[in-house]
């Protein structure tokens, strides 16, 4: 029996707890739960273990405050850091966790050289870059959470308001999704969604599944930017991004796809990557 893949978590909040309940529901591997609160990773790790017997997996869940229980992962999914706090500016946010994810990636490329890092914390473009440069890792390896999402907020309003309404107005719902269930939780964030985004991801390198999923990737020179990580078309499996997608743009998609991009270059350049 070949050992079971190993998947680490980094953060422990709703999202990361939520990818890792997913995961061992999809029997995709052993998970890892990582976070510096103590006891929080323990108890949720134990928690999704006795829920096992029920569901009918039997990874083995671990929860540790500390790196060494990650070694060897083969892919780590990092949804560490802050949510944006009243009065913060997005330029505090954007330092914040980038020094989070920073020394996390520091720790897990150390112990897990050949894994594939899926970055799912926001603002998630420049993280994904700061994350490759952190890591050293060819940037196939190094993977963005981002139109899973987005795509799957889509197709949930579209299957709502079958009549068709107004497309734009779906588009428009689909990039306030998050705000949108942010303003009826009032503390705290989405999480089942994009923990199943995440999830969906790591299934699809796990099993070299080769699906065309949305993901932020390097470009260098597909779609006419090079340089920086930006949400395209990929194709995923085992080795992490096997291809980049390019799909033919009308002048007006190109043109906010370059303005996507240029956002993304301004924070890259704030963090000096």
């Amino acid at each position: 029996m070949a050992a079971r893949p190993k998947i680490t978590v980094v953060g422990a909040g709703n999202v990361g707890a939520t990818v890792a309940q997913y995961a061992v529901e999809k029997e995709l591997g052993d998970v890892v739960l990582v976070d510096v609160i103590e006891g929080i990773p323990q108890g949720k790790a134990l928690d999704l273990a006795q829920a096992g017997p029920i569901h009918g997996y039997d990874a083995i869940l671990v929860g540790s405050n500390g790196y060494d229980e990650t070694a060897d992962s083969d892919v780590v999914v990092i949804t560490a850091g802050m949510a944006r706090k009243p009065g913060m500016t997005r330029d505090d946010l954007l330092f914040k966790n980038a020094e989070i994810v920073g020394s996390v990636v520091e720790q897990v490329a150390r112990r897990s050289p050949r894994a594939i890092l899926i970055l799912v914390t926001n603002p998630l473009d420049a993280m994904v870059q700061l994350a490759w440069k952190k890591s050293g890792f060819p940037a196939e390896r190094v993977i963005g959470m981002a139109g899973v999402l987005d795509s799957a907020r889509f197709r949930t309003f579209i299957a709502r308001e079958l009549d068709v309404s107004v497309i734009d107005a779906l588009v428009t719902r689909t990039a306030n999704g998050g705000a949108e269930i942010v303003n009826f939780l009032k503390a705290g964030s989405a999480y089942y969604a994009p923990g199943a985004s995440a999830v969906e991801m790591v299934e699809a390198i796990l099993k070299d599944k080769k699906k065309i999923l949305p993901c932020a990737a390097y470009l260098e020179g597909q779609y006419g930017v090079r340089g920086v990580y930006v949400g395209v078309p990929v194709k995923l499996g085992r080795r992490g991004v096997e291809q980049i997608v390019e799909i033919k743009l009308t002048p007006a998609e190109q043109a906010a796809f370059n303005k996507s991009a240029a956002a993304v270059r301004e924070l890259v350049d704030k963090l000096k990557l």
